[in-house]
């Protein structure tokens, strides 16, 4: 099958890979680039396990083509590095609870920082519907929106 060269910068790193036209981005990232913590789950872009940064936006790998992404900006789970609204979710996830098996945790982050940053004003009932598209089965998703709303409302008292 014929192979395309897509270009991309990936966690702040320019990347250049053959990829079938079929491939999709989540198997383009995990396989060619290593990149494992962005998870497959449905394979249909209902769970949001796959969920990444797309030019500045959550995007659902699974079901994004790699070739769409050409030229694009990625930012996977690891690439977040030092950012500091994904430091503050980090350390609000794990003082709430908000995670048990860790499976649905790298999409999940990726959606919360997007809220965070988008919708800072978001009362609870929005960042539930915000957050209806990732789904858990393990935590109930209690914890995961006590620790969305810790950090925006410590984003606020700033």
């Amino acid at each position: 099958m014929t192979r395309l060269p897509i270009r991309l910068t990936v966690n702040g790193e320019p990347a250049e890979v053959l990829a079938e036209p079929r491939t999709h981005l989540a198997d383009l990232l995990r396989g060619e680039l290593l990149l494992t913590g962005t998870h497959i789950g449905c394979e249909h872009g209902v769970c949001g396990a796959c969920t990444v940064e797309l030019d500045g936006a959550p995007a659902r790998s699974c079901i994004t083509h790699a070739g769409a992404c050409d030229g694009a900006t990625i930012r996977t789970i690891e690439g977040f590095g030092e950012d500091a609204v994904m430091a503050a979710l980090r350390e609000a996830f794990s003082a709430e609870h908000a995670l048990q098996c860790g499976y649905c945790t790298p999409g999940m982050l990726v959606a919360a920082r997007d809220i965070v940053l988008r919708l800072p004003g978001a009362d609870e009932a929005r960042v539930r519907e915000e957050l209806s598209g990732n789904l858990c089965r393990c935590t109930g998703y209690r914890g995961i929106v006590r620790a969305v709303m810790r950090v925006l409302e410590e984003r606020r008292g700033r």
